[in-house]
């Protein structure tokens, strides 16, 4: 770490060793980086939410992660130059997502223009305009005259 190495990245599985859990390794590497290096510690994934995952969860795992490879190795070939990889440019750095049916890699430079940061959410949500649908099917006594109509999309094949 001392040389020109900047980053380290430690992927374990949770179940992977009963005695090196996630909070040992981050300890372990908090303890003897002192000085040289910092330490944090994030766990990924919907385990923590708890269930099983299911066969779509798996198979929609499976896509995103082929997807995000494929696209890393394109990356990797446009911009390695002379023994380097030159990821300097807003297109290098994007979150893998879904819209409209899609899977879209979005930079996160434009991610940041959309995201309300101060309670964590998207500054527009889609289903917003479904409330007052949602407020006729649950059979609300209310007005359902709203000042914002929405748009009306078309599903075009």
């Amino acid at each position: 770490m001392k040389t020109s190495i900047q980053r380290g990245l430690v992927l374990r599985n949770e179940n992977c060793n009963e005695n090196y859990t996630t909070d040992f390794i981050y300890q372990l590497y908090s303890e003897e980086g002192k000085g040289v290096f910092d330490c944090r510690k994030n766990v990924l994934g919907h385990m923590q939410q708890g269930g099983a995952p299911s066969p779509f969860d798996r198979n929609f795992g499976t896509k995103i992660s082929a997807k995000a490879m494929q696209w890393i190795s394109k990356k990797l070939k446009e911009t390695y130059r002379k023994g380097k990889v030159f990821a300097n440019t807003d297109d290098s750095v994007c979150l893998l997502g879904m819209r409209r049916r899609n899977l879209v890699f979005q930079p996160v430079a434009e991610l940041k223009t959309e995201t309300d940061f101060v309670h964590r959410i998207p500054k527009e949500q889609w289903w917003l305009k479904l409330r007052p649908l949602m407020k006729i099917l649950a059979k609300y006594k209310t007005s359902y005259d709203v000042s914002d109509s929405g748009q009306l999309e078309h599903v075009a094949r």
